[in-house]
């Protein structure tokens, strides 16, 4: 338990239930009449959906300990990604609903950050960029427009991206996780 004082960006409450809140932003008001409260903004950790909650200051809210570790992706098992825990090698099989949008861009190798809640995985997060090989494009044609144009783009974990004309098959790019968007070439 924790006072909606000690409310600090990141801490996961447990409200409406079982449901998890990741606390996005918080901001204490004292207005000129009436008590103190919390506006805050909560986004759902399973869903992703955000809401605005306003608590009344001093109240005690549920917080969640959520269990953060690095793990390097190991390989695909059915429906399951194996990661394996750096420090005690331990095998973790995460349902391909949990790992989400990080599927697109996971290969072997590649450590991500696998958020456990009471033993059950959360989500799976990347960095904000990773580096993957194009490993398939159409040559790209210049044509007559007034600014760069874009092509469909295959990479190495089968995802389709939009890439500049000028990016070939087989070239390492960086890739925005949390948006799918080229970022640019990586000097090799």
């Amino acid at each position: 338990m924790a006072s909606t004082n000690d409310l600090k960006n990141g801490m996961v409450l447990k409200l409406d239930g079982d449901q998890l809140w990741s606390v996005v932003e918080f901001q204490h008001v004292k207005p000129g009449k009436g008590p103190a409260f919390v506006r805050t903004k909560l986004k759902n950790v399973l869903s992703g959906k955000v809401v605005d909650k306003t608590f009344n200051a001093g109240v005690k809210v549920e917080t969640a300990t959520i269990d953060r570790r690095d793990m390097q992706f190991s390989y695909m098992d059915g429906d399951y990604f194996v990661f394996m825990d750096m420090q005690t090698y331990d095998q973790l099989h995460v349902d391909r609903k949990a790992v989400g949008d990080a599927a697109n861009f996971l290969i072997e190798g590649f450590t991500a950050s696998v958020a456990q809640h009471e033993g059950a995985v959360l989500y799976v997060e990347l960095p904000a960029a990773v580096e993957l090989t194009i490993q398939h494009t159409d040559p790209g044609v210049q044509g007559d427009r007034s600014t760069g144009g874009t092509k469909p783009a295959t990479l190495e974990t089968g995802h389709e991206i939009q890439v500049p004309l000028f990016i070939t098959t087989g070239e390492k790019i960086k890739v925005d996780t949390r948006t799918s968007d080229y970022l640019g070439r990586v000097n090799s």
